[in-house]
């Protein structure tokens, strides 16, 4: 069943469109979940938690892009999630953030909605400027929160290949974000 079928699903309140949802994207919101969580029992609790908020948005939310926009519910979901029960521990959600600190505006004011909107719409420029093969591992690592040597493996090349990438790519980031007039 096509995207448009399963909104209209929710559009029609139609039960069937959680199940329609879990079929098709069940695996990569429970990856996107575990990644983050490392807990399977709060994986999927952030997953039932994204089939509920989906339910409640739709109508009057008609997403464009609903895989982008389930796995941005389940990500936030495990993001917070992970907030609350982290307290001292450090595990690879952490990992993952403090890899890209350098390459973030800090501080949070009144206008946070449209600094991050504007900081949204940064990264979008330099993804779609990047290689196709440097956009997949960026987005893999920090979007999907994947290993490297998951990403390596993907992709058929070397975790060092993938770290190098990687470390480049954060590091033009920042001198794009630095040059956009992004505060650091």
């Amino acid at each position: 069943m096509d995207d448009g079928q399963i909104i209209d699903l929710y559009w029609n309140r139609d039960q069937s469109a959680i199940q329609e949802t879990a079929g098709k994207y069940g695996g990569l919101l429970e990856r996107i979940a575990w990644n983050i969580l490392r807990s399977r029992d709060d994986a999927e609790e952030c997953v039932n938690d994204t089939y509920l908020r989906a339910w409640n948005a739709i109508p009057p939310a008609r997403p464009s892009v609903l895989r982008a926009w389930l796995g941005t519910i389940t990500r936030n979901l495990s993001l917070d999630r992970w907030k609350r029960a982290r307290a001292d521990k450090r595990g690879e959600a952490e990992i993952l953030l403090g890899e890209l600190v350098d390459c973030l505006p800090g501080g949070r004011g009144p206008q946070q909605a449209l600094e991050d909107q504007a900081l949204a719409e940064h990264l979008s420029v330099f993804l779609r400027g990047l290689s196709r093969e440097s956009r997949v591992m960026f987005l893999q690592r920090y979007w999907y929160g994947e290993a490297v040597a998951d990403i390596a493996a993907g992709l058929g090349c070397g975790q060092g290949k993938v770290k190098s990438s990687l470390f480049r790519t954060r590091k033009a980031l920042r001198t794009y974000l630095e040059k956009e007039g992004i505060a650091l």
